[in-house]
């Protein structure tokens, strides 16, 4: 379980996050979604130990405040918005180094290290693709990538900044289908940044609504995604149609029709 208590960020005299508490479930996905600057990556960056940060955040019962950053990355796994990728490194060296939380200082990977990396990369079909530099991959191969080095590390806790931004649209279905799919098969607690709405309500089990770095609105997205809730973040621009399966898709609209043309 994650528990966050009174969590607070400042970025100078500017606080990015105030006061945010909640707590996520072993084996939930929480999706934080909310407009630009609402503080998504803020709060993920704080969980990941990477931002200092008041309040106490809490992973599987332990204080991560002044936790080893060895420790913690066993714990949790952070996927940034946009990794850096080393243009020679090849893909098992990349995914290689998830391991680094479990080797020793001083000391070089296993032979059962490549192994469970090598593993990884078939479970993500990416096997044939073990010894090529990264800068021949394509963008959903780098996504898939970035997935398997996060999972090498086999924390049960997975943080994912965006994970489909640099994605079109089929590609961000089928990443997040992956992650899902993932997650039932290791039992793995997910908190994802997601900036699609209507993509956050399809795969979160609950999403939290960020708005000038405070919780909105936080629940199932049945509850979250409604126009009353949303457009007071958003603008209201922001339209919410309801599928005959209870799905809800978002959409942006024009707020007056465009002039006619002489």
């Amino acid at each position: 379980m994650i528990v966050l208590e009174r969590v607070a960020v400042h970025y100078g005299e500017r606080p990015a996050l105030a006061s945010v508490s909640h707590q996520v479930a072993p084996g939930e996905w929480l999706a934080v979604v909310g407009p630009n600057g609402a503080g998504k990556s803020t709060l993920l960056r704080a969980m990941a130990g990477l931002l200092p940060h008041q309040g106490q955040i809490t992973v599987d019962g332990q204080p991560t405040k002044g936790m080893a950053r060895r420790r913690l990355a066993r714990l949790v796994a952070y996927v940034p918005q946009t990794p850096t990728f080393p243009p020679d490194m090849t893909s098992l060296d990349y995914v290689l180094l998830g391991r680094t939380p479990h080797i020793g200082y001083l000391r070089m990977e296993t032979q059962q290290d490549r192994e469970l990396c090598g593993g990884l990369l078939d479970q993500l079909g990416l096997r044939t693709l073990a010894g090529r530099p990264l800068a021949t991959l394509s963008g959903g191969e780098l996504q898939r990538l970035v997935l398997a080095r996060a999972l090498a590390q086999e924390s049960a806790i997975l943080l994912l900044d965006e994970p489909t931004s640099s994605l079109d649209l089929g590609r961000r279905v089928e990443a997040l289908e992956m992650v899902d799919a993932l997650r039932r098969e290791r039992s793995l607690t997910v908190v994802s940044a997601v900036h699609d709405l209507t993509l956050a309500g399809q795969f979160a089990d609950r999403l939290m609504l960020l708005d000038q770095g405070r919780i909105a609105a936080a629940g199932p997205p049945g509850k979250v995604l409604r126009e009353e809730v949303l457009v007071p973040c958003f603008g209201p621009g922001v339209q919410v149609l309801t599928e005959p399966d209870g799905s809800r898709i978002v959409l942006s609209r024009r707020l007056a029709a465009p002039s006619p043309r002489g």
